[in-house]
């Protein structure tokens, strides 16, 4: 069974992408925020990152360049909702590191299973 990790700080969110992808048949596991989703990838590896780029703390950005720099070949999807200034483009940064997916919220479910399926393929 392949395993994904979420990290996401919205409650709501991390439980319906959780209920998406358990329907699909991957193991889920999730963090509110990029250090515990570290500590939890470095305890328990997954096969797949999905990461929100806006959260307090230590935000996806971060999170996504130390997971690329201590795991260069996790598969990783970012994703945002843009947060409240609409000058920074959050998801064309998250591009910039080697292999990463990006889905603007919100999306359709269709859109993150095939962003998922791509993703773990290529992994």
């Amino acid at each position: 069974m392949r395993r994904i990790l979420i990290i996401d700080d919205e409650v709501p969110v991390r439980e319906m992408l959780r209920q998406m992808l358990e329907r699909e048949g991957y193991e889920v596991s999730e963090a509110e925020d990029g250090e515990s989703g570290l500590k939890l990838y470095r305890s328990a590896p997954a096969d797949l990152v999905i990461t929100d780029i806006l959260m307090p703390g230590k935000g996806g950005l971060v999170a996504i360049s130390d997971l690329r720099r201590e795991f260069p070949k996790v598969s990783i999807i970012a994703i945002s909702g843009g947060g409240r200034s609409g000058k920074l483009n959050f998801l064309a940064t998250a591009r910039t590191f080697p292999g990463v997916r990006t889905l603007r919220k919100p999306f359709r479910r269709s859109e993150l299973l095939d962003a998922v399926r791509e993703s773990l393929v290529e992994g």
